[in-house]
């Protein structure tokens, strides 16, 4: 990657240390850094450039026919699950969640803080002002020694007008400041976007979550009745002679360990509960009323994601790293800017008078233009040092960056992996759990008739709980990766919302 400040001429020669020395050597040189100041616009420092980042040219699995590759789904994805309920939660959560309210804040905050660094263009200070000073002289100056010296001994001074100070942007370090100000607020807008994204995804994951809970306990209370009748008729053919007392143990002991599952789905499923309430903006509450009992939402098999290059745009992650970077390109230039002298000019325009009562009258306008010059000539290396730590600093933001692109991409493919695989295994388990529930049928059939022992039913049944339950992770999972892929890929947001944060509320 070529680094657009390492790259230039001027840092061989401010190596050297003191500003003026730094400077007549520029110029010795052929005067590169002034030729490079004006293609930047009259602004020293470097001109930003996107940074370079490894992207994969097409996914890992582009091959199978369940991934759609014209475009990634940039509008309401939780769309595809065809689930009102989802639709009204996220719906509910972009306007109540505290989050997202909070980074919209800071939003207002980054542009407000531009607008301010903008302002800077303009004289820097501006003040109305009205002034009074009384001087005592003391008579053994040696001005007073001067018999030709017709100075008082007693001064009033009233002033009253305005004054300004304007410092000339001549090297660009007020423009870099905004240059820098623009990336923060952009990067800011960015962050909001990447909340939207999570919170979304949060809000339906939590959502399947629920559904997923909710099955799992239908199916074990499911069990929990067929085993319940299980014991039942073994008892009447203990009671009958039929049978012995170890077929009302085994049945007992199969019907205590499938309600003894059914506890810890229920804290699942108040936890998944508590936490969409959270998303919502809502103190923990039973949302069973509101959410009622539903199947798992049915995913689709297959899923539009584009191609990976088009993460770097649609990711806001992505695009925040990259505007941080630009914002510390600019803050070089800031630093470099102290190399050269600052030229600005101080004036007051108002009037002033030794008597109060004669401070408007005409005689009394006053004017005051005086130029300043400064420059940090003994600066004892601390400007080179500034901007090699400012330099420092952008090549972190760059390696952030070409770090984040790289997250970005093994998101993605970690859960189209899932995606892809969790529908297999519920394909088999499909037909694993059809078989076992006939299983279940014919064993207590053949049982009730005397063919088999109670061990079979036993068997039987415990491996329909078990791959019935697995088949409700599974159908939960397909959809929780369906929304992880549409998370990794970054859409989303552009559908609930347009660019601008919602208002904080300031009652």
């Amino acid at each position: 990657m070529s680094h657009p400040v390492a790259a230039r001429s001027v840092r061989a020669v401010i190596r050297g240390g003191p500003a003026l020395l730094a400077v007549l050597a520029m110029m010795a040189t052929g005067c590169t850094p002034l030729k490079e100041w004006v293609h930047n616009g009259f602004k020293v420092g470097p001109n930003f450039e996107e940074p370079l980042a490894a992207v994969a040219t097409d996914w890992i699995d582009a091959t199978d026919p369940r991934l759609i590759h014209s475009s990634a789904a940039d509008s309401a994805w939780w769309n595809v699950f065809q689930d009102l309920k989802l639709n009204s939660l996220i719906e509910a959560a972009y306007r109540q969640n505290l989050d997202l309210r909070t980074v919209g804040t800071r939003v207002l905050q980054a542009q407000a803080q531009r607008n301010i660094e903008v302002g800077n263009l303009f004289p820097q200070t501006q003040n109305a002002n009205a002034d009074y000073a009384h001087a005592q002289i003391g008579r053994n100056l040696n001005l007073f020694n001067n018999p030709r010296a017709q100075l008082p001994t007693n001064l009033n001074i009233w002033a009253a007008g305005f004054n300004a100070s304007w410092e000339l942007d001549l090297w660009g370090r007020i423009r870099r400041t905004i240059e820098s100000a623009n990336a923060d607020r952009d990067s800011a807008v960015e962050a909001y976007h990447d909340t939207l994204v999570i919170l979304t995804a949060d809000v339906a994951t939590n959502y399947v979550q629920i559904r997923t809970a909710q099955q799992r306990i239908a199916y074990a209370s499911h069990n929990v009745e067929i085993q319940r009748g299980s014991l039942r008729l073994a008892e009447a053919r203990l009671r009958d002679g039929k049978a012995t007392a170890l077929d009302a143990k085994q049945a007992r002991s199969s019907l205590a360990q499938t309600e003894s599952s059914i506890p810890p789905l229920a804290i699942s499923l108040r936890q998944a509960n508590n936490r969409l309430c959270v998303l919502l903006g809502l103190a923990p509450q039973d949302l069973t009323a509101m959410l009622g009992e539903t199947p798992i939402p049915a995913t689709p098999p297959e899923a539009a994601v584009g191609i990976p290059a088009q993460l770097l745009q649609r990711r806001p992650d992505v695009r925040r790293a990259l505007r941080d970077a630009a914002a510390q390109s600019a803050r070089i230039g800031v630093a470099e800017a102290d190399f050269y002298p600052q030229i600005g000019v101080t004036g007051f325009l108002g009037y002033a008078a030794s008597d109060i009562r004669r401070l408007f009258a005409e005689k009394s306008l006053t004017g005051l233009i005086l130029p300043t010059f400064s420059w940090k000539i003994l600066n004892y290396g601390r400007v080179l040092n500034n901007v090699r730590n400012q330099d420092a600093r952008f090549q972190e933001k760059v390696f952030q960056y070409q770090q984040t692109v790289l997250k970005a991409g093994q998101e993605v493919e970690d859960a189209l992996v899932a995606f892809l695989q969790y529908q297999l295994q519920a394909q088999s388990l499909e037909v694993a759990v059809k078989e076992a529930e006939d299983s279940v049928v014919l064993v207590q059939a053949q049982y009730q008739g005397g063919l088999v022992d109670f061990n079979r039913v036993f068997t039987a049944q415990s491996q329909l709980v078990t791959q019935q339950d697995q088949l409700a992770i599974a159908r939960g999972n397909i959809a929780s990766s369906l929304i992880a892929v549409y998370r990794a890929l970054g859409g989303g947001w552009q559908a609930v919302e347009n660019g601008r944060p919602p208002a904080p509320d300031r009652t």
